[in-house]
């Protein structure tokens, strides 16, 4: 059985730092591509993050680029996404997610290709 557990959300003021962490377990997580997703009150769930297992490749959403980095550590089935100069705009759910499947540049953002999800951690950013 798949568990993906996320902690490390929080409160934070706009321009502060937060680390989430997701516990993987129930998956082969050295081979298995994993992302990070959030989503907003009364928005559609976004991708933020992703990589793949293959050959360490990372993807980015525009608005996170140069502030967001998305990490693994193989030996202890976790994921980890370090969010600097955070902004209101964060604000949301973040959920990490797992595939067996392939990812790439142009199908990492895609829910539908993700079958295992987390419940989340909330992130709110205050002005």
């Amino acid at each position: 059985q798949v568990q993906l557990v996320e902690s490390g959300g929080g409160w934070v003021q706009a321009g502060g730092s937060l680390r989430l962490t997701c516990a993987a377990s129930g998956i082969t997580f050295s081979t298995s591509n994993m992302a990070w997703f959030r989503q907003a009150p009364g928005k559609e769930r976004e991708a933020v993050a992703a990589t793949r297992w293959s050959d360490g490749a990372t993807y980015y959403v525009d608005s996170v680029q140069g502030r967001f980095t998305i990490s693994r550590d193989n030996s202890k089935n976790t994921l980890f996404l370090q969010m600097n100069s955070l902004k209101p705009d964060d604000t949301a759910v973040y959920h990490c997610a797992t595939t067996p499947g392939l990812i790439s540049r142009t199908t990492y953002y895609r829910p539908e290709r993700y079958n295992s999800w987390g419940q989340g951690t909330q992130v709110t950013v205050s002005s």
